[in-house]
């Protein structure tokens, strides 16, 4: 657990795909260095690989410190009866020297199917032209990975040399978010399975009883049976034209990789004028990878095509979660559990 600091940021990784998913084996030209930015701190990374590892959410895993990680910290050390302080203290350290086996950062040898994806480059902005692709899938194989493993292209870039191939063979240095088992119920549609796999999303998480959304700390949490937290994620919920619905609801049903209803009616910041369209599932989409349900009319708890906004962006009154949390949580619950709405 020691601090370990990298000098400076790489310009890129070579090779990655394209719009429709190809990928070279030759580099292209250098990219103009950018305006340094803060070094990746290996200690904080760290600690964010081993939170997520243990049900505490600390949004993207970027090496820095945050908002996200703050929650991450303060929920980790309330669970585990120790001052909140939020920060990476002596006493959360010590506990988590407990799981010092798990290191911050896996080398992993790339596969074809690692690579492989209907990529669909930058989306349109309009919801019309968004309609007209076959899905709202990720737009190069780099954001793919970034996604896979919890992180940000950016981080992707710092962990590795700028001579990195992404091609099948190469060997790339991501967050040590690996699951110890991709054995899902034997009951799922194989899509799903192969989403939950494609998240990195262990198949060994523990049963909730009930969640609670609670608004002054800005996350999800997990409880059991006798109220103990047992997952928290960061989220973002309401804003000030559509605040969270405080109350008690249920989860009524959740949908798989979900196309998505876009109804203009409904959204403050949309003309009415424009169309209602069906847009195509897929992790860029509005909600992500999955729907959760709720008992009150267009309402939910959902994913997200932007994890990096969870917990700075507005929501239309929904929960919103960074697409692997947001999974993660529908192995945790099922239909029919309670969700308490708090301020």
């Amino acid at each position: 657990m020691n601090k370990q600091l990298v000098a400076k940021l790489c310009v890129g990784i070579a090779a990655i795909g394209g719009a429709a998913g190809a990928i070279s084996a030759q580099a292209p030209s250098a990219a103009p260095a950018k305006a340094a930015e803060p070094a990746l701190d290996m200690t904080i990374l760290h600690v964010q690989v081993l939170l997520d590892r243990l049900g505490f959410g600390p949004g993207v895993i970027d090496g820095k410190e945050g908002m996200s990680l703050t929650q991450a910290l303060t929920g980790f050390q309330k669970a585990r009866g120790l001052k909140p302080t939020g920060k990476i203290d002596q006493p959360t350290l010590r506990v988590l020297h407990a799981y010092r086996a798990i290191r911050p950062v896996a080398q992993i040898k790339l596969t074809a199917a690692d690579l492989a994806g209907q990529y669909v480059g930058a989306l349109p902005k309009d919801p019309a032209l968004q309609a007209k692709l076959p899905t709202l899938g990720y737009a190069n194989v780099m954001e793919k990975l970034a996604e896979q493993y919890h992180t940000t292209t950016a981080t992707l870039i710092a962990l590795n040399s700028p001579q990195t191939r992404l091609v099948p063979g190469s060997t790339v240095r991501f967050p040590n978010l690996l699951p110890a088992s991709r054995d899902y119920p034997a009951d799922m549609k194989p899509e799903w399975r192969a989403t939950l796999a494609a998240l990195n999303v262990d198949a060994r998480q523990p049963k909730g009883d009930h969640i609670v959304v609670d608004k002054s700390d800005g996350v999800l949490k997990v409880m059991d049976a006798n109220d103990k937290v047992i997952a928290q994620f960061p989220a973002t919920m309401g804003s000030e034209h559509d605040p969270l619905p405080i109350g008690t609801w249920k989860v009524q049903g959740i949908s798989y990789n979900p196309p998505f209803h876009y109804n203009p009616k409904l959204f403050w910041d949309v003309s009415d004028s424009k169309k209602a369209q069906l847009l195509p599932p897929g992790p860029n989409g509005p909600v992500g990878v999955i729907w959760l349900d709720l008992n009150k009319p267009h309402y939910g708890i959902h994913g997200t095509p932007h994890p990096e906004t969870i917990g700075r962006a507005e929501s239309h009154g929904c929960i919103r979660l960074t697409n692997w949390d947001a999974a993660r949580l529908s192995l945790m619950i099922k239909a029919g559990t309670k969700a308490v709405f708090q301020s």
